[in-house]
This record gives C-alpha cells, sequence and structure tokens, in this order.
C-alpha cells in the first residue's frame, strides 16, 4: 500500500455503523459543572466498556511475548517521517507513537484513554479537554507533556500534509493549560466527530525535533512513546522495530494483549510476484493477498502440501470505499460528463471478473459500499429533501431514474456498450477519424494510465484494448512506488487506480477528498481533482449532520451526485480478508469486526521448531 492510501484510511478511522446521536458522547454523566469527565468517547451513544475493563474483550490478554514476525512491504522509503508531503516513509513508522485515544475496532466508533487518561466534554460541546497519563514517557525517559500535544497540533497543521489542516479544520485553539492538560477548543459545536478525531492525533516529542526540520524526510530514527522502536534499517530494502521492554502503557486496558512481537520486520521488494515467491520460501511469515489469480491458483507449493502454511478468509464490516480507474479532472480532455460516461460504459467488469478474478469480487456501486451509507434506488424522504435546493444544478435524471453502472454478459463481446459509449462521445464532440478518436481541432483522444506496480497491469492492458475500438488511445506506464507518490502529490497524471476509503461515519476526511480546496492543493486526497459547488455543500452538510438519521441522509445525497457526475470508474471490492501465513502463530478465537486484528496474534513457541525445519527443508529443494 503507498502512504496515499494509508494516509487516506488513517483518516477514516472514526466509524459509526447505526444508531442515533452522532455527537461524540461520553461514557458518563456530567458533573455539577456541566462537564462530563470520562475514560471513552463515541458517535453511538455511550461507549460500550466500562471505565474499569482490563482489556479488549476480543484479545488474549495472557499471550506470550516473544518472538520475530517478518512482514513484506512493497517499494521503497527514503525517510521515518510519515507526517509530510516530502518523501516516501518506511512501513509500521508510526507504531513508535501513541495517540490520544485508541478506537476499539470492535466497534463502530468508540475510542478509548490511551495516552490521555481522562477527558473533559462540555454540554455545549465547544471544546475538549485531554488529560495525560502521569506515567507517559518517550524512549529517552523525559515526561510526556501538554505542550508536547500543542506543538504536535500546531506542526502538524502548518508543515504536515494537506490533510491534517483540512481534518482539523474546526478548532481554533491548542492550548497547554497545566503540565498534563490540554484543551482544544473549536469553531462551533457542529462538527459532531471533532472530539474523537483529535483522539486519533499521534503526539511527537518537541524536545527531539527542537533544532530539525519538520518539513524535510530524515533517516535519524525519530523519538517515540509508543510500544516500539526503531532498531535498524537499511534504506529501501528493510526496517526493524524491536519492542520496548519498559514500554510505559504496556498494561493500559488498550494495550494487553497486544504488540506481542518481540522483533517486527519489513522486508521490501520492488514487485508483489517476487514478494509472493519469498513468502513461499519462508522469507515472510505472514501475507494479505489481493490477487484473486493467485489465491485461486498460487497457493499449491510444498509448504503448503507439508501444512507448514496455513489459508484463511476473514469476513469483515468495514466499507468497502471505493477502488476505481479515477480520471484527473485537472485535464480538459477529461471535463465533459458524457466523456466520462462513455469510458465508463466499455469498461466490462464482468468479463475482467470471470476471466481474471476467478468469480471472486463485487462491483462497487457507490462510494460507501458495504454499509448503510450507500444510496439506492430513487432518492427519497430524508434524502430526497437535501438534494432538493440543488435540484436545478443536478442532471434532472438523478431524481428520475436509478443510477446503474453497465452491466454485460461476460463474453467480452461488448458492442452495445461501444455504440452507447460512441453516441456519448459524438455529442461531446468527439467523432471517429481514420480510425482515430479527435475533436472538432483535429486533436486525438489520448491519455496515459499511471500504475505504481505490474499487479493491476493485467486490469489496464484489456481496457487500453476496449478502448482501441473506439478510437481512443491509451497508454499504460508502470512506475516504481516512490516515483509514483512525487507524481500523484504533484497531480501529474492522467488516469490513474486509486482507492477512496470510507468509514461507517464519514466526516472531515471528505474536505480532503471532494472539495475545490483540495482539488488545488498538491498532497491532497483529491485524486480526481473534483471541484463541484453542490457537492462542496453537501460535504458541509455531512460533516455537521446533527444525528444518524441526518448523516444517513446526507450521506446519500453526496454519494449519489458523485455517482450522476461520472468523476469515476468503479472497480471491485471483497468482504473478506484474504490471508496466509506460516503456521506459528497463536490467535484469539474470535477477530475484532473492523479490522484483521494481526497486532493480537503470538508466537506459538512449541511449532516454531517444526516450521523452522520444514522452511529449510523447502529451501534446500
Amino acid at each position: 500500500m503507498d502512504r496515499r492510501r494509508f494516509l487516506a484510511l488513517q483518516a477514516a478511522l472514526g466509524f459509526a455503523p447505526f444508531g442515533t446521536g452522532l455527537a461524540a458522547t461520553p461514557a458518563g454523566r456530567p458533573d455539577a459543572d456541566g462537564v462530563t469527565r470520562t475514560h471513552a468517547l463515541s458517535l453511538l451513544g455511550e461507549p460500550s466498556l466500562p471505565k474499569d475493563f482490563t482489556h479488549w474483550p476480543w484479545v488474549n490478554p495472557d499471550a506470550p511475548k516473544g518472538g520475530e514476525i517478518v512482514l513484506t512491504a512493497l517499494g521503497s522509503y527514503d525517510s521515518l517521517n510519515a507526517f509530510i508531503l516530502r518523501g516516501t516513509p518506511a512501513v509500521g513508522v508510526t507504531n513508535i507513537y501513541d495517540t490520544l485515544l485508541k478506537p476499539s475496532p470492535d466497534e463502530a466508533s468508540s475510542e478509548y484513554a490511551h495516552l490521555a487518561v481522562g477527558i473533559e466534554l462540555p454540554a455545549d460541546r465547544m471544546w475538549v479537554a485531554f488529560t495525560l497519563h502521569e506515567q507517559a514517557r518517550w524512549h529517552d525517559g523525559r515526561p510526556v507533556t501538554a505542550e508536547d500535544v500543542v506543538w504536535t497540533f500546531g506542526t502538524l497543521r502548518q508543515s504536515g500534509r494537506p490533510f491534517y489542516r483540512a481534518y482539523w479544520g474546526d478548532v481554533t485553539e491548542c492550548v497547554a493549560e497545566a503540565p498534563k492538560r490540554v484543551v482544544f477548543r473549536f469553531r462551533s459545536n457542529e462538527n459532531r466527530e471533532l472530539a474523537l478525531i483529535l483522539g486519533q492525533m499521534p503526539v511527537l516529542p518537541k524536545h527531539w525535533w527542537q533544532g530539525r526540520d519538520f518539513a524535510r524526510p530524515l533517516l535519524d530514527p525519530p523519538l517515540g512513546s509508543g510500544p516500539y522502536r526503531i532498531e535498524r534499517q537499511e534504506p529501501g530494502r528493510s526496517i526493524v522495530y524491536r519492542r520496548v521492554e519498559d514500554y510505559w502503557g504496556r498494561d493500559l486496558p488498550v494495550m494487553r494483549g497486544t504488540n506481542n512481537w518481540d522483533v517486527i520486520r519489513y522486508e521490501y521488494f520492488r514487485d508483489n510476484t517476487v514478494a509472493f515467491e519469498a513468502f513461499k520460501a519462508g522469507q515472510i511469515d505472514f501475507r494479505t493477498e489481493n490477487i484473486a489469480r493467485d489465491w485461486a491458483t498460487g497457493y499449491d507449493f510444498p509448504a503448503m502440501r507439508r501444512g507448514l502454511v496455513k489459508r484463511d478468509e476473514i469476513r469483515h464490516e468495514l466499507p468497502t470505499g471505493m477502488q476505481a480507474f479515477v480520471l484527473n479532472l485537472r485535464r480538459p480532455l477529461f471535463q465533459d460528463a458524457r466523456v466520462r460516461r462513455a469510458l465508463i460504459e466499455v469498461f466490462d467488469f464482468e468479463w475482467m471478473n470471470a476471466n481474471l478474478f476467478y468469480g471472486s469480487y463485487t462491483r462497487t456501486a457507490s462510494y460507501f459500499s458495504n454499509s448503510d451509507l450507500a444510496s439506492s434506488g430513487l432518492p427519497q424522504g430524508a434524502e430526497l429533501a437535501v438534494l432538493e435546493p440543488f435540484r436545478a444544478q443536478l442532471p434532472p435524471a438523478l431524481f428520475t431514474e436509478e443510477y446503474k453502472l453497465p452491466v454485460t454478459d461476460g463474453s467480452g463481446n461488448n458492442r452495445d456498450a461501444l455504440r452507447r459509449a460512441l453516441v456519448l462521445l459524438r455529442e461531446a464532440g468527439w467523432t471517429v477519424r481514420d480510425r482515430r478518436l479527435a475533436n472538432a481541432q483535429g486533436q486525438p483522444f489520448q491519455f496515459e494510465i499511471l500504475l505504481n506496480g505490474p499487479s493491476y497491469e493485467r486490469v489496464a492492458l484489456p481496457y487500453v484494448q476496449v478502448l482501441e475500438r473506439l478510437g481512443i488511445t491509451a497508454r499504460v506506464r508502470t512506475i516504481d512506488p516512490a516515483q509514483y507518490q512525487v507524481r500523484m502529490d504533484a497531480f501529474d497524471y492522467d488516469m490513474t487506480i486509486d482507492v477512496i476509503p470510507q468509514s461507517l461515519s464519514p466526516g472531515n476526511e471528505q474536505r480532503d477528498f471532494f472539495s475545490c480546496e483540495k482539488a488545488r492543493e498538491n498532497g491532497s486526497q483529491n485524486v480526481a481533482g473534483i471541484c463541484d459547488p453542490v457537492v462542496e455543500q453537501l460535504v458541509e452538510q455531512v460533516i455537521n449532520a446533527p444525528d444518524r438519521d441526518a448523516l444517513v441522509a446526507r450521506t446519500r445525497a453526496l454519494d449519489r451526485v458523485l455517482l450522476w457526475q461520472n468523476y469515476v470508474i468503479p472497480n471491485w471490492h471483497s468482504r473478506t480478508f484474504r490471508i496466509a501465513y506460516w503456521d506459528k502463530f497463536g490467535r484469539p478465537p474470535r477477530n475484532p469486526r473492523y479490522a484483521l486484528g494481526l497486532d493480537t496474534w503470538w508466537i506459538e513457541a512449541a511449532r516454531v521448531g517444526t516450521v523452522e525445519e520444514g522452511r529449510r527443508a523447502v529451501q534446500q529443494q
């Protein structure tokens, strides 16, 4: 996963799938002064775990510590600063930091005390205060203070990636009112999730960064306070994290039974095929499989046949968001919605699913797929009321027709779609001349599809062949992840494959995905360059939704408008985690509902010898 997708996923952590009452709700009741003092916040009534809970319900609190896990990373890295626009950060580097609160991956909306031991929220919800643990320490032994929080907040907003300025845009002030107490004041009380997303902030050490330029990449191992520290690194090849034996938070309820490996080692590979071969040879311990062909046909190898490697599919309840061919609307070529719809018409998902994916995927038909936030049918009720003020600015069909993606018989003979696409292209001023599509000025219809690895070439190349039948010249260009990141940050692409992740409680991150300001700001998550006044207003309505019912109606309205503007060519999604691993691990009896939960696994010492012996036998073959 590249940094862009990783950061976008971080932005979507505050999820809430059902219920009412979407303002951040503290556990407990207000004191006489009207302030609630609590250990947790939720977007759904009260958090489910009481103040005296001892560990997450799904973990093994007595899981043994020890051993090493070796994981795969693709591409390269040239920085240990994951929070800035420049450079490509090492995978896993955020594990060295603590956050104020810890999201529960088994609840849809709750965050619990972590670096902050207490939370204060007033009745008018115009501020939130966090009191830090007295025991909280940096790895050099110095205490974590409110000044560190204030410095982190200001630095990330000023010098961090554009995402932070959008995410925390409604915070007017951050003040250290005591050595261990920090207060955030808000522009209004309408931004329902602001207290929770501030809790997601990783806290950085002010004293370590003094004299260093935060806006520049660095390879000096930064100081953290979290469960791991960087032990050694070979930039672009590997990075090793070692568990901090005297970690201050090891016995916190949100940490017991987690972070059980003594060592986490990431080995970097330029190509996923090579990484898979390394896994089969026993050089990698655990793998998530994202390629349907490999999952269907690639796991018949000696270690698998000997029972040394296990596979599993774990069902999850996460929204799957929108993976798509994303069109860069900053390019004049894609600014006509009819052109964009023509490109959607000739994308034959059914053929690809049958011939490339072994029927394992579902077509994505919503930006909020796999959730109750997805639009469907015709707008009605509360959603229609949200859309009605914008009727004159929207396509008339949005109110009278259900949005549908084209469906084929999977044979690859997609003539009806080609005819529909040509009609749309002619309406937009494009005609076929000498078997090439051109506009009135004689300019050919041609563009580049930019990829950051070869895995998607087998998807892009058949699509290119279909486009050729329309007279469109599309070229596929695959570059290394570091170069890809630079071009993405500068919006230097025509079309690419990207993921717009979503949570079960969409909010402030929608500005980074869809606002005009972020369409112009390099490094933002607005990959498509969407700048539409209706979308802009709907995003703000989503952020300020007063309750769950309003959030659902407003999000469905936003989803419907985005779909009808044909900004992307939707791909597909899976509703399971596909994993493979060498059989040396123990794991809890169940997974949390909204995460894989790998950080709760542990090494079974009794199995290690058998696995290592089997690995040597495999490598000698």
